[in-house]
């Protein structure tokens, strides 16, 4: 058994500065609504913030019925309901999946104009299959985790076979040797 590290393993950069980049995001959200209300008044932020909830509530409602449907019918068809189902003729999304819908409509509902103008950008279809594009790369390049992270342990459940699918598992080594079995006292009533 190797000795253990000294040293803590590193937190990798996202996981440092992700709480300075959500207090920034929404000190800026902040900023921004107080700039509207000076230049308008309260009520015309209080009336976009609202319109952002109910269109971010519709687009996320449509969303959910079409995944249903789609659930449905591949269901009843006997597909894969987790496959992507081909595009329609009148419909130019790749792959028809509801997960840029669902993100741009829940960041439609998070009150804040930055959060309102990315949900929208997530809506808008030519920026929406270029954040697509741009996930899928993020999504698809090999992940190397730092050795006791919670990223390595989930590797390390997951048993590849030969034919491409990954089975949940659990490694047990016949080589180490097992704990030793607790002896309670017996028990007197």
């Amino acid at each position: 058994m190797p000795p253990p590290n000294p040293r803590p393993p590193q937190r990798s950069r996202a996981r440092r500065f992700a709480p300075l980049g959500i207090a920034a995001w929404m000190v800026l959200e902040i900023w921004l609504l107080t700039l509207v209300a000076g230049a308008t008044n309260g009520l015309t932020v209080f009336l976009l913030l609202v319109a952002g909830v109910i269109a971010g509530g519709y687009v996320i409602k449509r969303a959910g019925r079409r995944a249903w449907q789609n659930l449905t019918e591949g269901l009843r068809s006997g597909t894969d309901p987790a496959a992507a189902p081909p595009p329609s003729p009148g419909n130019d999304r790749q792959g028809g999946g509801n997960t840029l819908p669902m993100a741009g409509g829940l960041l439609l509902m998070i009150p804040g104009l930055v959060s309102d103008v990315l949900g929208l950008l997530c809506l808008f279809p030519p920026t929406g299959r270029l954040i697509r594009r741009r996930a899928e790369k993020l999504l698809n390049r090999p992940v190397a985790y730092a050795p006791g992270s919670f990223g390595d342990a989930f590797q390390q459940a997951r048993m590849h076979r030969p034919d491409g699918k990954v089975v949940q598992g659990e490694v047990i080594r016949d080589d180490e040797p097992s704990p030793p079995r607790r002896q309670d006292p017996p028990l007197t009533g």
